[in-house]
C-alpha cells in the first residue's frame, strides 16, 4: 500500500506551520473547515478557505479543541460567512458562552483568541456530516481533556488535531496544572490504534498514511510518552519551551528583559517553576530555557535580542 496520503474527496489540507493549526477543508457536500489557526493568522485563514470554497458559502466551522492555535480564526471566520454554524466539543462549551480567558487557558499561555460565538457541540458518540463523509466523533483527552478525534470509516480517516503527529503529540496542558494526564494521552493513542486508520490528518505537519507509516508514528508517540513519564521535568522544561517558542513565531523578534517580563507573568510559568525547578532563580531559568533552545537551532539571539529562525 502506498504510504502517500489518499484523503477523502472534497477534502484539502492546509498546513499551516506551528503558530496555526491545519485548516481541513471540505469543499463538496457540507462545506466546512475543521480547527481554524491562530488570531495572527485570520485574515490569511479566511483568504484560503474562500479559495478552496470558489464562491461556495461555507457552512460549518468545528474546532477539535479550544487552544488558540486551533480556534484562533473562528471569529473572522464567523464575519466572513455569517451563516455558518459553529460547533465546539462540550467540555468548555460554558467557559466559551461567558468568554472566561481564564478558564480557555488563554491568559495562562498569553496567547490570544478573539470571542467567538457557537450554534453546536461534537458530542463524542455521536456523528456529523463533514463534505460527503459522516464522521465519528470521539473523545481524544490527554493534551487537552476536552478534545476529541473525527474518523471516517469508509476511508479509515483520522483528524486526530494534537493527540498524535508523525512525530510525538502536543503538551500534555493538564500536567502542567498538576492534573493527571499522561494515562489519558497513552488511551488517546490506544484509540487512534485500534481505529486502523489508513491516513492520519493532525493538527501539526503533513497528513501521513499507510499502515508501516502510521505505526512507527504510534510507536514513537508512545517511546516520547513514555519517557515523559519516567521523568516528568523533562516534560514540564518542554512545555515552557514550547510557550517560548510559539510566541517568538508570533513576535518573531523581542529583546530579552522584554520577554523574561512576559514570560515571568505567565501563570503556566509560574506553576512549572515552582513546582519542578524551585532551586532555579525563575530569571536565570529563563536564560537557561532560552540557551537550550538556541542550542538547538530553535530560536537565535544577538545581544540582547532573541529571534525566530
Amino acid at each position: 500500500m502506498s504510504s502517500e496520503p489518499r484523503l477523502p474527496a472534497g477534502v484539502t489540507v492546509l498546513e499551516r506551520g506551528w503558530l496555526s493549526s491545519n485548516n481541513v477543508v471540505f469543499t463538496t457536500g457540507t462545506t466546512a473547515v475543521v480547527d481554524t489557526g491562530y488570531a495572527t493568522h485570520s485574515g490569511q485563514t479566511v483568504a484560503l478557505v474562500q479559495r478552496e470554497l470558489q464562491g461556495r458559502s461555507l457552512e460549518v466551522i468545528a474546532c477539535t479543541h479550544l487552544h488558540s492555535d486551533h480556534c484562533g480564526g473562528n471569529a473572522a471566520l464567523q464575519e466572513a460567512f455569517p451563516s455558518a454554524r459553529t460547533l465546539i466539543p462540550p467540555g468548555q462549551s460554558d467557559a466559551v458562552a461567558r468568554w472566561d480567558q481564564a478558564t480557555l487557558t488563554y491568559e495562562a499561555t498569553g496567547q490570544q483568541c478573539r470571542r467567538f460565538r457557537f450554534e453546536g457541540l461534537l458530542k463524542p458518540g455521536l456523528s456529523i456530516e463533514l463534505g460527503e463523509w459522516r464522521w465519528d466523533i470521539h473523545a481524544g483527552p490527554g493534551h487537552d481533556p476536552h478534545s476529541i478525534i473525527l474518523f471516517e470509516p469508509q476511508s479509515r480517516t483520522v483528524i486526530s488535531a494534537d493527540a498524535l503527529w508523525e512525530n510525538g503529540f502536543g503538551v500534555v496542558f493538564p500536567e502542567l496544572e498538576g492534573e493527571s494526564a499522561f494515562a489519558d494521552v497513552g488511551a488517546t493513542i490506544d484509540l487512534i490504534e485500534a481505529l486502523r486508520p489508513e491516513c492520519v490528518i493532525p493538527g501539526h505537519g503533513s497528513p501521513f498514511a499507510g499502515a508501516a507509516r502510521i505505526a512507527t508514528a504510534i510507536e514513537r508517540a508512545r517511546s516520547r510518552l513514555a519517557s515523559f513519564v519516567a521523568e516528568p521535568r523533562r516534560h514540564a522544561s518542554h512545555a515552557i519551551k514550547v510557550l517560548i517558542k510559539f510566541k517568538l513565531l508570533e513576535w518573531q523578534s523581542v529583546e530579552f528583559d522584554h520577554f523574561a517580563h512576559w514570560a515571568e507573568q505567565l501563570p503556566y510559568t509560574r506553576e512549572v517553576h515552582s513546582r519542578y525547578f524551585p532551586g532555579l532563580n525563575l530569571h536565570e531559568w529563563l536564560e537557561l530555557l532560552t540557551a537550550e533552545l538556541a542550542k538547538s537551532g530553535a530560536l537565535g539571539r544577538e545581544g540582547s535580542i532573541i529571534y525566530n529562525i
